[in-house]
């Protein structure tokens, strides 16, 4: 058996190119690649005495646990680890696999903030059948009572697994990889089924590669492994050509610095950093199966960074020894393009060590609510030269509290030109048409797009007062113009430049900490070598960013951290933004 050999860690050759595929004669003899074991033997050595300070958190969650007893197995199990078959590791192991049993409810299913939760059960249960696996193909004496329990859960699980129900896009492949483990281990039909029946569904993938959610966090961390798992062991090679495409979009996402552009996403991480360590066996497997040198690239790249915890990765290769292949011959990743993703509204333009983000596809527009699973972000341009990077580029107007501009799509009008554009109407209500009308005065809870209000709004004729703003985005030799062109009723609005950590110049400090105004000429932003510059200013006059009503009422707030440069102005207008990069 491979894994068994491997696990003793004396194999120096491996048999691979088949990785989704039962022809044999597709397969092909390859060398280890000795490096990438070592960093993962190292980090998993790094990972296993943070385990054992600290295995007995009573607050873990039961996801949190798994992964403890994950970390501790990968060593134990492993031949080339200083923790192989270390007797002082099957205590704090048999104190977790005990604690996967006890938290478990009769009817198989765990807590983890939602209740008797199956998606969240999953995430879970597929760390479970990795332990039992590994340990029974190590298949030591002293590690019999631990896989007696770990079989107990997965056998208790699986049922509730198959026939549960899940909440989001993603919970629908953790479900079906966590099932086809437990099928792997202990074969029911009605695991089987309950897979075909979420695959009949169709993946949520888009022509541009990307997921539904459009988040990076869930493509890594969920869809990606599951569909590569449930590829793998339910025999589905078509399934991995939706991993494939992925990849090559997150290409396009990637920054000079390993963080990956998040956006567009309808998930937590639209607000948020994201590092691409997370995709490291998936663009190794998919190097591998594409024969793909720009993923090769990729992946060298993480290991080399060393972020992460590259640790966790261990397990994935002792299970499936294929993936510590040398891989293909590196090609270059791209680093001098425009890419255009009309499924999301968006466009990501990179020459070198700059990028930028360009961003009109937020749900707001179709769904005027503030809730996870939207996307809701105001950031609508991002910059980066190197170190120096604009995080976001915002714009608010003084307008009814409706909050900031989001533009309602996004139009490539030029190979590197993009148009931004947006329509606010509030109304003023008129008095109900006659047949409307009630004596007792007692009218309909409604809507105005606001706010509610027992006031019959639908019925009502209506004035409105209108704003429209129109942001056109233009990439120039050593950086980008932004154009704003604001029509309609007077108001003051506010540009917000948000910068990472660095050395502002040519700007005046305003009384909140953070905050700057560029009055006239010039700004510049310097991290190290690298520079952004932007203007012109344009006046003292001071407008507050208003995050609109539906933030204000209760008491939230789109303030982004870091240092934020306000450029302010009067509509009707038109600015343009000069950013400069060197």
């Amino acid at each position: 058996m491979l894994r068994r050999t491997f696990l003793a860690g004396s194999l120096t050759t491996l048999t691979v190119g088949a990785l989704h595929s039962t022809d044999a004669a597709e397969a092909t003899v390859t060398a280890v690649d000795e490096d990438f074991l070592t960093l993962l033997t190292n980090a998993n050595q790094t990972q296993i005495p943070l385990v054992l300070a600290n295995y007995q958190n009573t607050s873990d969650s039961i996801r949190t646990v798994a992964r403890k007893a994950r970390r501790l197995i990968s060593g134990y199990v492993w031949g080339r680890s200083s923790y192989h078959h270390d007797a002082s590791l099957l205590a704090p192991l048999q104190w977790l696999v005990e604690q996967l049993a006890s938290r478990q409810h009769d009817d198989g299913l765990y807590d983890v903030g939602n209740l008797h939760s199956p998606p969240d059960s999953a995430f879970a249960i597929q760390d479970v059948c990795t332990l039992y696996a590994l340990l029974d193909a190590d298949d030591q004496a002293a590690t019999q009572g631990h896989r007696a329990i770990l079989a107990t859960v997965i056998k208790k699980a699986g049922p509730a697994l198959a026939a549960g129900g899940v909440h989001t896009p993603n919970h629908r492949w953790e479900v079906s990889a966590a099932l086809a483990r437990t099928h792997h281990l202990f074969p029911d039909r009605r695991y089987a089924a309950r897979i075909d029946d979420w695959l009949d569904e169709g993946i949520d993938a888009t022509p541009d590669g990307l997921y539904s959610e459009r988040s990076s966090t869930y493509a890594a961390e969920v869809t990606n492994p599951c569909l590569l798992t449930i590829a793998w062991l339910r025999d589905k090679p078509e399934l991995v050509d939706y991993v494939r495409r992925n990849l090559e979009t997150t290409l396009y996402l990637l920054e000079p610095n390993g963080e990956v552009d998040t956006t567009a996403s309808r998930r937590q991480d639209q607000k948020g950093i994201r590092d691409v360590w997370w995709y490291l066996t998936q663009f190794r497997e998919l190097a591998l199966h594409a024969d793909d040198g720009r993923f090769t690239t990729v992946a060298k790249s993480i290991e080399q960074r060393g972020t992460g915890e590259l640790g966790d990765f261990l397990a994935e290769v002792l299970e499936r020894p294929e993936l510590a292949a040398v891989l293909p011959a590196a090609k270059p990743a791209p680093t001098d393009f425009v890419q255009h993703y009309p499924s999301q509204a968006s466009a990501r333009l990179r020459r070198g060590a700059r990028t930028a983000t360009v961003f009109g596809g937020t749900d707001f527009h179709d769904i005027p609510v503030i809730s996870s699973g939207l996307s809701t972000n105001p950031t609508f341009f991002k910059l980066r030269q190197g170190a120096a990077i604009l995080d976001s580029v915002r714009l608010s107007p003084q307008f009814f509290s409706t909050g900031h501009f989001r533009s309602d799509g996004l139009r490539r009008t030029g190979p590197s030109t993009f148009k931004l554009g947006d329509e606010v109407k509030v109304p003023y209500h008129l008095p109900l048409p006659k047949r409307y009308r009630r004596a007792d005065g007692r009218y309909a809870l409604t809507l105005d797009g606001r706010f509610y209000a027992s006031m019959d709004f639908p019925h009502r004729p209506k004035q409105y007062r209108s704003l429209r703003t129109e942001v056109t985005v233009v990439e120039v030799g050593d950086g980008f113009d932004l154009t704003f062109e604001l029509d309609g009723d007077e108001t003051a609005y506010a540009i917000e430049l948000c910068f990472r950590a660095g050395t502002l110049a040519g700007v005046e400090a305003l009384d909140a900490p953070g905050n700057y105004q560029l009055v006239s000429g010039t700004g510049s932003y310097t991290v190290g070598s690298d520079r952004i510059e932007f203007g012109p200013g344009s006046g003292a006059a001071r407008v507050p960013m208003d995050p609109g009503e539906r933030f204000t009422y209760l008491n939230g707030s789109l303030t982004p951290d870091g240092l934020r440069v306000y450029l302010t102005g009067r509509t009707p207008n038109r600015q343009v933004l000069r950013l400069r990069t060197s």
